[in-house]
């Protein structure tokens, strides 16, 4: 979950709401929606312990289409385009704060990041765990060292959470574009579940490090945001770039900003490498359903990843990092990604219906209220980005549509894939 978002999405929260509570306000908001999904997700969660998490939800609820449509936005939008806005971010947000290379250079950084992140996730889901725990580390106990050095050291004042919101109407609007910024700094908790068929105990691993996740994230955001505002009041914080190195160089001087900002450079690796982890699990499972590419179903002989799906999403964020701008990004990013989080935890409704006797080692707290909640924030994150962002959420709206021909090519092609009775999956020797 901790990226690059909690370092640079703060300025576009508050490009957006303008007022110090406000912005506070957009990122409680934000944690509380996230949190219920969490609670909702851990469910299918614990009953499905297999790789795919999303899809395989997604399909035993409303069947293989819902389910192909996912993995094929994940792959086209969402997971690809979340490594691309991280690694665009990487290069051209955080390193140019060591090096004063031109854009060029900058895409060059995205790039090579990239290459590097699937190079090592290639070699062994091992490695890239690895990466991932190390990163983690870093980015958690930096990102509780600038709210406490910044808090505590900066010549901030509390006269900057008091300000007035900005003149003028459309605020709903203005707060749902925030959440939107927001909610991708949250992203993340619901990758944990595409690898359960790698992941020891998941009925209760899972359940549990998804909701422990949720919640120490949520108060290291809040922490974050409290620093940010007190050094930085929130009219100069919606044009910082850099907004986390701008409130420690506000404490401790120029070396302070110098650290904190090679630190984001680390978290921002970290998360691209959570998703590269992460999503070609779910294009194995498609393909193992005879619903995408076959060679997506391939497992290494050697190192035992699904190693043509991580190639194939290094490619396809490669191209992504060099044809768009981290905003433009984000947008389509979130966009489909919130759809498809509605309809997950919708998932959680449906089966409680559809499979009452499915073994539940966990059921979601708060049923029916945490997942109508979240539903209904998901409804209102995409009804408003497609009104205030219309041609970035047409565009990622179109994306979705045309997997349905897709879906229709696979299925005719491997003889009505699920939905032929009795068609046999074939057979790949386990991922490790």
């Amino acid at each position: 979950m901790i990226g690059s978002g909690i370092f640079i999405v703060p300025a576009t929260v508050a490009s957006h709401v303008g007022a110090p509570l406000l912005i506070i306000a957009v990122w409680v908001a934000g944690g509380l929606f996230s949190i219920f999904g969490a609670l909702s997700l851990a469910e299918p969660a614990s009953a499905y312990s297999q790789s795919g998490g999303i899809y395989v939800y997604l399909r035993e609820a409303y069947g293989p289409l819902a389910g192909f449509l996912f993995g094929w936005t994940q792959f086209l939008v969402i997971d690809s385009g979340s490594v691309a806005a991280l690694a665009v971010a990487f290069g051209s947000k955080y390193l140019p704060y060591f090096l004063p290379i031109s854009p060029l250079g900058s895409k060059a950084a995205a790039a090579a990041l990239i290459i590097l992140l699937a190079t090592v996730n290639y070699l062994g889901v091992k490695r890239g765990a690895f990466v991932q725990n190390f990163l983690t580390t870093i980015k958690f106990a930096a990102l509780f060292g600038v709210g406490a050095v910044v808090l505590l050291f900066a010549k901030g004042s509390t006269a900057n959470f008091v300000a007035p919101p900005p003149s003028g109407g459309g605020l709903v609007g203005r707060f749902g574009l925030g959440l939107v910024a927001a909610l991708w700094a949250y992203k993340g908790f619901e990758t944990a579940t595409f690898n359960a068929g790698e992941t020891k105990n998941p009925a209760r691993n899972l359940p549990l490090g998804i909701l422990a996740g949720s919640g120490v994230v949520i108060v290291l955001y809040l922490l974050a945001n409290a620093a940010y505002l007190y050094a930085i009041p929130a009219g100069r914080m919606a044009g910082s770039d850099r907004i986390a190195a701008d409130a420690m160089n506000a404490a401790v001087g120029p070396v302070g900003a110098s650290i904190i900002s090679f630190i984001i450079l680390l978290s921002i690796a970290g998360a691209a490498n959570a998703h590269i982890l992460t999503g070609p699990r779910v294009y194995f499972a498609m393909a193992t359903d005879r619903l995408f590419f076959k060679k997506m179903a391939s497992v290494h002989p050697r190192f035992r990843t699904p190693h043509v799906s991580i190639l194939v999403v290094g490619a396809w964020a490669l191209f992504l990092s060099l044809s768009g701008s981290f905003e433009q990004l984000l947008t389509y990013v979130v966009f489909g990604h919130w759809i498809f989080m509605g309809l997950a935890v919708s998932s959680v409704i449906i089966l409680r219906a559809k499979r009452p006797n499915l073994a539940r080692p966990y059921r979601a707290l708060g049923y029916p209220v945490t997942p109508v909640l979240f539903i209904l924030a998901a409804v209102f994150v995409t009804v408003n980005a497609l009104i205030n962002a219309f041609w970035n959420s047409f565009a990622g709206l179109a994306i979705i549509l045309l997997g349905i021909p897709a879906y229709l090519y696979w299925r005719g092609k491997s003889g009505g894939g699920l939905e032929k009775k009795g068609a046999a999956l074939p057979e790949e020797p386990p991922l490790r």
